[in-house]
């Protein structure tokens, strides 16, 4: 008898107005690597939660000169994130049971070195 299926995707969307986003996400065995992701597109990926060690995806995103670090997928969380929606004003995730989406992070600015 074969075992259902726990695969998850996560989503990682640019709805930011007319810019670029720079998209880097990573697990603890997995470098998804770098992403430039136009202006309404996502990037996507999926996997098999590891039940017994856990699985825990984080993200780095980056426009211009402000940054963001997220926890895109950790399977311990209370909430379950499945879409993230990368605006203006930070970023939002869709809980993928009840569907409602939350602010989750704001941008931060880098200055630059000198």
């Amino acid at each position: 008898m074969a075992r259902p299926s726990l695969q998850r995707t996560i989503h990682v969307a640019n709805t930011l107005a007319e810019k670029i986003l720079i998209v880097h996400c990573r697990s603890k065995d997995d470098d998804l690597g770098g992403h430039a992701v136009a202006v309404n597109e996502s990037v996507s990926w999926s996997f098999e939660p590891n039940l017994f060690w856990g699985t825990h995806f984080w993200c780095n995103l980056a426009v211009e000169d402000k940054r963001i670090s997220l926890v895109a997928y950790d399977e311990e969380s209370e909430y379950k994130t499945d879409y993230w929606f990368v605006c203006d004003d930070g970023v939002y995730g869709r809980d993928r049971v009840t569907g409602v989406r939350t602010y989750k992070a704001a941008w931060k600015r880098v200055w630059p070195r000198w």
